[in-house]
């Protein structure tokens, strides 16, 4: 089972779902208050199951949100970052060479965010 690690900087909360195997797979923005990441984690859960997969880098149509966006950093590294039904950005993910383990790194959202459990560090 994945988890949400909750951290609190001086800037605020943000959060990490990590996967099984202890990889951070997708981070957040920063938050304000404590609050407000639990409900982004909560976002998470909900919508990463339902999303759809649209493809920015020219492989595929417009998808309606919640969905994944699959796009090219400035570095040339294949990103993806998850979009809520109200089109705020919930998740965003590192880089990847490919656009194959950049696909990878979505399911293992959709596989790890729905049941992973919470903790602060």
């Amino acid at each position: 089972m994945g988890k949400f690690v909750i951290k609190e900087s001086s800037a605020g909360f943000t959060f990490r779902l990590k996967a099984q195997n202890g990889e951070v797979i997708a981070v957040s923005e920063v938050y304000k208050s404590l609050d407000g990441c639990e409900n982004g984690i909560e976002s998470v859960k909900q919508n990463a199951v339902a999303a759809g997969v649209e493809d920015l880098t020219g492989d595929g149509g417009k998808v309606s949100n919640p969905k994944f966006e699959i796009y090219k950093d400035n570095g040339g590294d294949f990103r993806f970052r998850l979009k809520a039904r109200n089109g705020e950005i919930i998740a965003t993910s590192e880089g990847y060479n490919s656009k194959s383990g950049c696909k990878n790194g979505i399911e293992s959202v959709r596989e790890n965010a729905p049941s992973a459990q919470t903790v602060k560090e």
